[in-house]
């Protein structure tokens, strides 16, 4: 084995596409950090689970759980609106202040089981023309390609995301330090801030290695403290990124420049292969 890397931050994300907490340590499971994306809203009127893709002002949004996730339960999350109000995932008017806050109709739920699969369906688009619905959702110009999604899961044709969790794709997002100097060097004048991004693991590669390092670990596995991942596919990105976050002000240009010149991808997804713990300051090895 060797050392490429050591973990400096860990993320959790308790209500799909708010912001999300920081972690010293976690205990990486199947379904990866415990309690990432526990909760989700559902737009009625489209009939579907549905995150900052088409609501982005839930990128404004802070989530909290209100007590540690432990054995597969979600606990309530504290959820800070843009306009400094709390709303708690356990009261009554959730869903109508929710609904209030993004002008559609939403429901918030805490993950379902597997065997809900009409709670995962994908429902109608917005647009009839697909291209013109990819396009929006992964916010391209017309002259930019579109991201090849045949590297998904097949269960993303058919669902919002992999049944019984509401993840893009797989459980874990790692993004290294490296890469995010990339887009920085290309995008001088942006704010190129790691929460754009919101991985799970961000890295910091040994060495002072240079470039789009992690991409080369697709296919790999990486030993991360008592965990093991499987590197599976780059993380494609859409026009998440470029929305206003926290503090950070929306920008188009890093969109453009994640398309540009990272291939449309930044970080990549991993499946946890073996549980274990994992710590800020752990060394990262391949293996």
């Amino acid at each position: 084995m060797s050392a490429i890397g050591r973990v400096v931050e860990i993320w959790r994300y308790p209500v799909k596409s708010m912001g999300g907490e920081r972690l010293d340590r976690a205990v990486l499971d199947p379904l990866g950090v415990p309690g990432d994306r526990g909760w989700a809203l559902r737009d009625e009127a489209a009939g579907e689970v549905r995150g900052a893709k088409k609501l982005p002002v839930l990128m404004r949004c802070q989530a909290r759980y209100d007590e540690e996730p432990a054995g597969g339960r979600i606990p309530t999350a504290t959820m800070t609106l843009p306009d400094g109000t709390r709303v708690r995932s356990s009261d009554a008017d959730a869903s109508a202040r929710l609904s209030a806050l993004v002008g559609r109709t939403v429901t918030l739920w805490p993950r379902q089981p597997p065997e809900r699969r009409d709670h995962y369906r994908r429902g109608m688009p917005d647009h009839p023309d697909l291209d013109t619905e990819l396009r929006e959702i992964f916010g391209r110009l017309p002259e930019e390609p579109l991201p090849d999604l045949s590297v998904l899961p097949p269960e993303l044709f058919e669902f919002t995301s992999p049944l019984g969790t509401y993840f893009d794709a797989f459980p874990i997002h790692l993004l290294t330090t490296a890469s995010l100097r990339v887009v920085a060097k290309h995008h001088p004048s942006g704010e190129v801030d790691r929460r754009r991004f919101r991985p799970n693991l961000l890295v910091e590669p040994l060495g002072g290695a240079r470039g789009l390092v992690e991409t080369n670990w697709c296919g790999r596995r990486l030993r991360i403290g008592g965990a093991v991942l499987s590197i599976t596919i780059p993380a494609m990105r859409c026009s998440m990124i470029a929305q206003p976050a926290d503090e950070l002000p929306k920008d188009p240009l890093v969109l453009r420049t994640v398309v540009r010149e990272a291939n449309q991808n930044l970080g990549v997804y991993a499946a946890v292969e073996q549980t274990g713990p994992v710590g800020v300051g752990d060394a990262v090895e391949l293996i």
